[in-house]
């Protein structure tokens, strides 16, 4: 795990107040600068800790508002509900995150079978295609657990159009070096660059763009003249999105963590109910560069757990069903709760685990935060849409 974003809810809680000053005026001018690693930069990076929520959306909106009138921030705020968005998007629209996973294995199946395929994909992974920009990033991905979004919307182009490499794999090559790596904002944004989100609407990198947003540092030779969009089946109609769930805050129960929502004091009321805190890091359930970020923050973690609801924190490393009825039968609970987890594979890791867990007489229950009960269901169609109901949704929650 690199040091790029130090895994605690202090170290986020003080990246947001040094970022907020240059949250107005200044981030809006300059938020498409790629200045490269160890350089200032015009955005906030706070990525990491949005993804496992150390910080929640609204709390971010929250302190910017504070500061800033939303006509001045209003290009951040956006920024920071892209995220919701994309979220809310994929919850009623959860099978084009198993066609994804589906093509992505298909795909690397395909590329294995031809050795130059499987020759063309390393080089690119590796960051030696010899394109200028690209392989830098490629390096600065794998490196740091980052990258900007301007570099990762060039990047993405590159490797569709210029390469002609499956998207699905480059989505891929994000997810498991991204610590941000998020199923609904990584899967979507590159099915954006490729012309499959909005359909027929693609993103092609192009060299001058490159240099002027990099300051000069790179001006990148041969790539794609143009971006025809890739095909699909149609999309599945959406459904609605789930309601929260409700339990009964008078019965103890056990409160299960997973990396999805690392800040459960500020969802679960903190006056008793719980028997005690699982902090569950399962196998497979979330790409490297995250599941090592969660990791890390497991432990600071598990003390503001501690502390917010007076009862024992433990650290689950690859967490099973017999283990979570054990501890429930340890702790004499026969309810598990935990936040909600939005469509991906924390939220496919849930859904098997709660008939094994039934079977054991324990009810998992999932608990959304008002925020995605607000937010979700206008991400039903596309992003300027939703963003047109952003000033009232904002003044729902209080804040402008």
């Amino acid at each position: 795990m690199t040091p790029f974003f130090p895994p605690t809810r202090a170290a986020a809680l003080d990246r947001l107040a040094a970022f907020v000053p240059r949250a107005g005026r200044d981030y809006a001018s300059g938020r498409n600068y790629d200045l490269g690693p160890g350089q200032p930069q015009n955005v906030s990076i706070l990525s990491a800790y949005v993804r496992h929520r150390l910080l929640t959306e609204r709390e971010i909106a929250a302190t910017v508002l504070a500061r800033h009138r939303f006509a001045a921030a209003e290009k951040y705020i956006q920024e920071v509900l892209w995220r919701t968005y994309w979220k809310g998007w994929l919850e009623m629209r959860p099978a084009v995150w198993q066609r994804f996973l589906a093509e992505r294995d298909a795909d690397r199946a395909a590329m294995a079978r031809l050795t130059t395929n499987a020759n063309c994909l390393a080089v690119a992974e590796a960051g030696q295609t010899g394109i200028e920009g690209f392989d830098d990033w490629a390096r600065e991905l794998v490196e740091t657990n980052y990258l900007h979004n301007h570099a990762r919307m060039w990047f993405a182009s590159i490797w569709i159009f210029t390469l002609r490499l499956p998207w699905t794999l480059g989505a891929d090559f994000f997810l498991r070096h991204l610590a941000d790596a998020d199923p609904a904002s990584n899967t979507l944004s590159w099915r954006w660059v490729a012309g499959l989100q909005t359909a027929g609407k693609t993103y092609l990198a192009n060299a001058d763009n490159i240099a002027r947003y990099s300051k000069g540092r790179f001006h990148p030779r041969g790539l794609a003249a143009s971006a025809v969009a890739l095909n699909e089946a149609p999309v599945p109609p959406a459904r609605s999105v789930p309601l929260p769930a409700t339990y009964d805050r008078n019965a103890p129960a056990l409160l299960l963590i997973t990396p999805e929502d690392l800040n459960p004091e500020s969802l679960f009321a903190t006056s008793g109910g719980f028997a005690q805190v699982l902090v569950a890091l399962p196998d497979n359930a979330t790409t490297p560069a995250a599941a090592a970020f969660a990791a890390a923050a497991a432990p600071d973690t598990a003390a503001r757990a501690t502390a917010a609801f007076r009862c024992p924190a433990t650290i689950l490393a690859a967490p099973d069903a017999a283990g979570l009825l054990a501890a429930a039968d340890v702790a004499d609970v026969r309810d598990i709760a935990t936040p909600y987890a939005p469509t991906g594979s924390v939220s496919d890791w849930l859904a098997a685990l709660g008939p094994e867990l039934q079977r054991g007489g324990v009810t998992l229950t999932q608990h959304q935060r008002p925020w995605d009960t607000r937010f979700w269901p206008h991400a039903g169609k596309g992003f300027f849409p939703f963003r047109e109901k952003l000033p009232r949704l904002l003044a729902e929650e209080g804040l402008c």
